[in-house]
């Protein structure tokens, strides 16, 4: 089988301190809306456990791993990171994936 190139994915695991779960979403939103202008990207969402509110994953989709590595030296993403640090019940952990389908 021959094999594509498909695109870089993170997901990103969150536990949010459960006083800050509201402002945690606020300034996600923010990142968000901005991370799907930015170029390669093709997905970004944000997931909260219906079992527990203050467990979240982000689902990042980029063409390449370098528009991903851009994502992370971006204002709107430094931004984020800095305002969220101190609302982290555990440092978040992020796993990168291969995107296999669909391609693109």
């Amino acid at each position: 089988m021959i094999k594509e190139h498909g695109m870089h994915v993170s997901m990103v695991y969150v536990q949010v301190k459960p006083g800050h779960i509201n402002d945690f979403i606020a300034a996600t939103e923010v990142n968000h809306r901005a991370s799907i202008q930015e170029p390669g990207n093709r997905r970004f969402d944000v997931l909260q456990s219906t079992n527990e509110p203050a467990h979240f994953v982000l689902y990042e989709a980029y063409a390449h791993v370098e528009d991903a590595a851009a994502h992370k030296q971006t204002t709107h993403y430094l931004q984020w990171r800095d305002t969220v640090a101190e609302w982290m019940a555990s440092p978040r952990e992020g796993v990168t994936y291969e995107g296999l389908f669909p391609q693109g």
